[in-house]
């Protein structure tokens, strides 16, 4: 990957997203405002945050804004972050029932510097919304946790619909792509809640890394072995140019037959195309 440090390709007409009419986009803006929250669609720099907000959808990013790790692939700030707020939790169940969000779709920063990885405080915020809003399905978008089964169980227990843990990219690529997390971890938190419990598993990865449809397709063998039910595949998009380049635009008729490949392998749901993240059409995959 170092020959590509300084290399620029041209982003093709297919990743333009065009403007969508901002009917709901203020009234979502507005209420993260009043209860001071986090989202990933600001934070990861989403391509699709104006369609999302517009139809009134947000990923709400909980344990603050900045992150314990240095993905390379990421927008997300790193460095030392503030200890856990526990009006948080109240705050996410006030700005869904707000919203009125139908699927609250939650994420989070990695909190390496908790004892339990903030694990805790994803299960209040569960808990919170179900007593705020019932009858709101969730989909807890978590990180690894450093594999640990006893924190993983704290969001199981929590009850949300969907519990997902993006791979992000390939197995020969993980080191260079997400520098501290580790492929076989990752896979493990997904295979110990497909064995473990009812709730729907999922994962995502991006494509234009320097990964061969080789590593694809074993990366969807892997994840289906470990038991998830749902992925996603959407093209890496540089941040910033202190990010990782983009190695390649995988074109839209490649997409859809990789997602073709998915369905055929054994997979419930999936989504693939150029534009699609993590919760994208999230409501779909319940």
């Amino acid at each position: 990957m170092e020959n590509f440090r300084n290399k620029y390709i041209k982003k093709p007409e297919w990743l333009r997203r065009h403007l969508t009419r901002a009917t709901d986009y203020k009234k979502v803006k507005n209420t993260l405002n009043e209860e001071s929250l986090h989202t990933i669609c600001e934070s990861g720099l989403c391509p699709n945050k104006g369609e999302c907000w517009n139809a009134g959808t947000a990923t709400f990013m909980i344990l603050g804004d900045i992150c314990t790790r240095s993905c390379r692939f990421c927008n997300v700030k790193t460095g030392k972050p503030l200890p856990p707020d526990p009006k948080e939790m109240e705050r996410v169940a006030s700005a869904v029932r707000k919203m009125g969000v139908k699927h609250c779709v939650i994420t989070s920063v990695d909190r390496d510097d908790l004892p339990d990885g903030g694990a805790s405080h994803w299960a209040g915020t569960i808990q919170s919304i179900k007593k705020e809003v019932p009858g709101t399905t969730i989909e807890a978008l978590i990180p690894d946790f450093k594999g640990n089964e006893d924190d993983i169980q704290k969001v199981i227990n929590a009850a949300p619909e969907v519990i997902s843990h993006n791979l992000e990219t390939v197995r020969k690529l993980t080191k260079e792509v997400r520098v501290y997390a580790n492929y076989e971890t990752s896979l493990s938190v997904i295979r110990y809640i497909s064995k473990n419990s009812d709730i729907r598993t999922k994962s995502g990865i991006m494509l234009g890394l320097g990964e061969t449809e080789a590593d694809i397709l074993q990366t969807m063998d892997d994840l289906l072995d470990a038991g998830c039910e749902v992925i996603t595949i959407g093209q890496y998009l540089q941040p910033s140019r202190k990010h990782l380049p983009v190695q390649a635009y995988i074109h839209p008729d490649d997409f859809a037959r990789y997602g073709e490949i998915a369905r055929s392998k054994g997979f419930s749901f999936v989504e693939s195309a150029p534009l699609v993240r993590s919760s994208y059409h999230a409501e779909k995959h319940v």
